[in-house]
């Protein structure tokens, strides 16, 4: 009988996701297959020739007892061939001879008799062992097959999954969160992988066998067969009915250690509040009641699992002693069978067998067709996005964009994220080549939308961005975007060394126009005191810098590019005023001659900029340079006044000029 409790735990704690499309699924996952067709083919023949084994070996044994064994009485060669696969010719044609000659004792006749037995009984027996060495290996060698085979399917699927996911435009990231994404790599290729490298296997052998056996058992004898199988319907339905207990208990199960697991993080991280208003006990109390949960729901888990095996166990033993009874009635009584022939000794050995081989595939079938159809769902899930249109595409005719100027214009620029919620209406404006463009405005004004038209990380609604007096949607994605810089306000650096991480702006650059990109932008000085200078291996997303150092590295990221237009979104917001300083150093040899958008909220670092565009409810309320919009007294001026204290200067205020302007200290 099946074991594998813990196995069957494990699957049966997973939710039974049935598949929509099957068809169109198996279809796909057809595609994929064609290309290891072979892996496929070579898995199946071996599965069928090692289930063969599986059906073979109970009907040898069978006929080992009727033919060999000492209660039943001998027969020639010429008679027992139509029941007797393997004998000893040898043996038959001198035990043959002897039996025919009157003159030899009885003794001697009786010795040739079991002499020629034992030499038939030796030869099946080496058959015996042969044939269950042989489906050991074919077994092993199918699953080592189907596991290349479903190893390498995955392979391109993964492949594919995370080419798809590079090209998706950011409003699909926007619109997902990107750990029901990441699960699609794991969690759905996770599941697929199992069922590709042993439960679909197991099924399809599992089906074969009880087929076959079937098939071998009712063309043995129709009414002792049936008998015989009686009992699998009460197994299969035992087996669904223990499996879907447990699966609902699981179900429950993960829901209560959830709510264990929020509670206890909620009550750690509010543990100066509950110190604070004295709530320790009730806190501990409400602990105790989720963790009670908890417990009695894998309790009842536990016990539908624990049951399944020895239930189906108690059905396979009623299923051998119906064998064993009525077909031991029939050996005993040398009668008829229900009208068949006389039940042998050989058969009910035969019978016992099968049914034992039988039992065995049905909980696995249940178990592992369940892995199989979440596994279809699972490809459902990944070929939904696989068949994501990304929403930023090159045009069919987008040719390749040559070296630019860097003259930029927003004409009648509409944008929206949701449809009917315009997020820039009607923009207008020009930068020209080697200008600084400044864009401020409060929160969801529309500044960040202005930048990300540019590279087209997302496209316009209405209206046109042109750079050089051409659309930005007739360029190539990749040549439009290689002549853009971005340093945006959350850096993120690599888990690589800071060499490669610099490098990352041109992957083609030498290690000393890495360090030349760095001396520009003034990073080198902290880099090269690192415990391994350039070579110094980051940790995630750059831990162990400072923001400030962080921002310098992407900033020599963008220098080593040495792009024509330069975005910086909020550069500066996270650091203080000193690193600030530095990092203002740093743009102003990177800005040097190029075309620059720049967001701040900090108003003090866009005093130089050639024109400063005010932006409100997505539209531009008022541009100008800084004194120019200082000097009109309007929404800028009260964004800057917020920020900064002035002090008035007695010769400009008789005049009527505009006061200096100062930081506030600690700015």
């Amino acid at each position: 009988m099946m074991g594998g409790m813990d196995g069957g735990r494990r699957i049966f704690e997973r939710d039974v996701i049935k598949p929509r499309n099957l068809r169109a699924t198996l279809l796909r996952f057809g595609h994929y297959f064609r290309h290891f067709w072979y892996g496929l083919v070579l898995a199946l023949v071996l599965v069928v020739v090692s289930t063969w084994t599986q059906v073979t070996t109970p009907e040898i044994v069978g006929q080992a007892f009727d033919c060999y064994l000492p209660t039943q009485n001998f027969a020639p060669q010429g008679e027992q061939s139509d029941t007797c696969w393997y004998t000893d010719d040898d043996a038959n044609a001198i035990a043959a001879r002897i039996a025919a000659d009157d003159t030899i004792p009885a003794e001697e006749k009786a010795a040739a008799e079991t002499n020629a037995k034992l030499a038939g009984l030796a030869q099946m027996t080496f058959v015996l062992l042969g044939l269950y060495g042989l489906g050991a290996v074919l077994q092993g060698a199918a699953f080592i097959a189907m596991s290349w085979t479903g190893q390498n399917v995955l392979r391109l699927m993964r492949r594919d999954l995370f080419r798809h996911m590079q090209r998706l435009s950011l409003s699909y990231y926007a619109e997902n969160e990107v750990g029901n994404l990441m699960s699609r790599i794991t969690s759905d290729t996770d599941t697929i992988q199992q069922v590709f490298s042993f439960a679909l296997l197991s099924v399809i052998s599992g089906f074969l066998l009880i087929g076959w056996i079937m098939v071998k058992m009712l063309q043995t004898n129709v009414p002792y067969a049936l008998l015989s199988l009686a009992v699998v319907p009460f197994m299969l339905l035992a087996t669904f009915y223990f499996s879907g207990q447990a699966r609902v208990a699981f179900r429950k199960s993960r829901e209560q250690m959830g709510s264990v697991n929020a509670g206890l993080q909620e009550s750690i991280a509010g543990v100066r509040e509950v110190q604070a208003f004295n709530r320790e006990e009730e806190s501990i109390d409400a602990f105790r009641r989720r963790n009670a949960a908890n417990r009695d729901a894998n309790v009842r888990a536990a016990t539908f699992t624990s049951a399944l095996t020895p239930v189906l166990e108690a059905f396979g033993y009623i299923a051998i002693g119906v064998v064993v009874v009525f077909g031991g009635l029939s050996v005993m009584r040398n009668e008829p069978f229900l009208g068949t022939a006389v039940i042998s000794l050989g058969m009910v050995i035969t019978f016992l067998q099968y049914v034992q081989r039988f039992n065995q595939p049905i909980q696995q079938i249940a178990i592992l067709w369940t892995n199989v159809q979440s596994a279809i769902a699972g490809g459902e899930r990944i070929f939904g996005l696989l068949d994501t249109p990304a929403a930023i595409v090159d045009r069919p005719d987008a040719k390749e964009m040559p070296p630019v100027r860097g003259n930029i214009e927003f004409s009648g620029v509409h944008a929206e994220y949701k449809a009917g919620e315009p997020v820039l209406r009607g923009v207008d404006f020009k930068a020209d080549a080697g200008q600084m463009v400044a864009i401020v405005g409060p929160t969801g004004a529309g500044k960040t939308t202005i930048i990300n038209l540019i590279p087209r990380f997302y496209d316009v609604t209405g209206g046109a961005v042109k750079i050089d007096g051409v659309d930005v949607r007739e360029f190539t994605l990749a040549s439009l975007r290689a002549q853009i810089g971005i340093v945006l306000q959350d850096t993120f650096l690599f888990s690589d060394t800071v060499m490669n991480n610099i490098r990352y702006g041109r992957l083609d650059a030498t290690d000393e126009e890495v360090i030349a990109a760095a001396k520009l932008v003034s990073a080198d000085s902290f880099i090269e005191k690192l415990p391994e200078g350039f070579q110094t291996i980051l940790g995630e997303r750059g831990s162990g810098l400072s923001q400030g150092q962080r921002q310098l590295i992407a900033i020599a990221r963008v220098a080593l590019m040495k792009p024509q237009i330069l975005i910086l979104d909020e550069a500066t917001s996270s650091v203080d005023t000193r690193t600030e300083r530095l990092i203002q150093k740093a743009f102003e040899k990177l800005l040097e001659g190029r075309t620059s958008f720049v967001i701040a909220h900090r108003l003090s670092t866009i005093r130089n900029a050639n024109q400063v565009l005010m932006i409100r409810d997505g539209q531009i309320i008022e541009r100008g340079t800084h004194k120019e919009l200082l000097a009109q007294q309007g929404e800028y001026h009260k964004l800057y006044m917020s920020q900064f204290r002035y002090q008035e200067e007695p010769e400009q205020s008789s005049n009527g000029v505009v006061p200096t302007l100062e930081p506030a200290s600690g700015d």
